[in-house]
């Protein structure tokens, strides 16, 4: 348990100032060659994170302090295991064969998985090696760092785009949307199959006006596939509450039916694919 020191500035905990040190925890990066790196979980038949069944590595360490997050734990890179490539793919192996039937494939996820760079690196590129399908899930705020090599190793990337106003943006996660509206716009210049992900919490992300810009914005973008409007849920509240953090939507609600109807059809206005 940390105390409320680390939730100050300094603290391992504490929203980075991501224009003083923009690569955030990549610092903490423990293997500049990317041989081993830090996991905090595996799951092996994950339904949400890709097409069909995925295998799901959740790598340790972000950049942003999301007021929903859900997964705190793994904001400190070493939050996680110190495992090497090898043994990670050890554990992914057990599962190939199937994966690959199944029309399914591996999902990098976090935290943010783009703050292990090498490591993320080399295990796409055993990934691909190995004929699996794979994806990254990632807030795009790091994405200068994913180079045009690792990208060509990944077939589909999930972007989670907080919000489309810098203002909300820095609100919501502490960092700046900037960096992520350029990442889109890369992965649409390469053609890159893209799932856009927004999270939709009533009174912080539903600003109409702010998502009437998102959505034209990601209209605008040549790859995107679809975009999913994923309902806010307080499923995390007790991790912040173990980690002796402030926890600042406890009078938040789950968006109501009718809601998540208006902000999906915002985005069907504008012809793209919305679940």
């Amino acid at each position: 348990m940390t105390n409320k020191s680390d939730d100050t500035v300094g603290g391992r905990y504490h929203r980075l100032d991501l224009k003083a040190d923009p690569s955030g925890e990549a610092r903490n990066d423990p293997d500049e060659t990317g041989q081993t790196g830090f996991i905090h979980s595996f799951e092996t038949a994950g339904t949400l994170d890709g097409p069909g069944i995925r295998f799901v590595v959740f790598l340790t360490g972000c950049p942003l302090r999301c007021l929903y997050c859900h997964n705190p734990d793994t904001w400190h890179v070493r939050n996680g295991s110190p495992m090497p490539v090898d043994q990670v793919m050890s554990e992914i192996e057990k599962y190939a064969d199937f994966l690959i039937k199944a029309g399914g494939g591996v999902t990098f996820s976090g935290g943010e998985p783009l703050v292990q760079i090498q490591f993320l690196a080399n295990l796409l590129r055993r990934c691909k090696q190995r004929g699996l399908h794979t994806t990254v899930d990632t807030s795009g705020v790091l994405g200068e760092r994913m180079t045009d090599a690792m990208l060509a190793d990944t077939d589909l990337v999930l972007l989670d785009i907080k919000a489309f106003d810098p203002d909300i943006y820095r609100q919501v996660t502490g960092g700046k949307v900037a960096s992520t509206q350029r990442f889109a716009k890369r992965l649409s210049t390469l053609a890159k199959p893209t799932w856009i992900r927004f999270v939709l919490v009533p009174q912080l992300t539903d600003d109409y006006e702010d998502i009437e810009h998102l959505a034209d914005f990601v209209a605008a973008l040549q790859s995107v596939e679809r975009v999913e409007v994923l309902a806010f849920h307080k499923m995390g509240e007790h991790k912040w509450e173990a980690l002796n953090l402030d926890y600042q939507l406890t009078e938040s609600e789950s968006p109501s039916e009718e809601l998540i109807a208006r902000v999906q059809d915002q985005f069907r206005q504008r012809n793209l694919t919305v679940f």
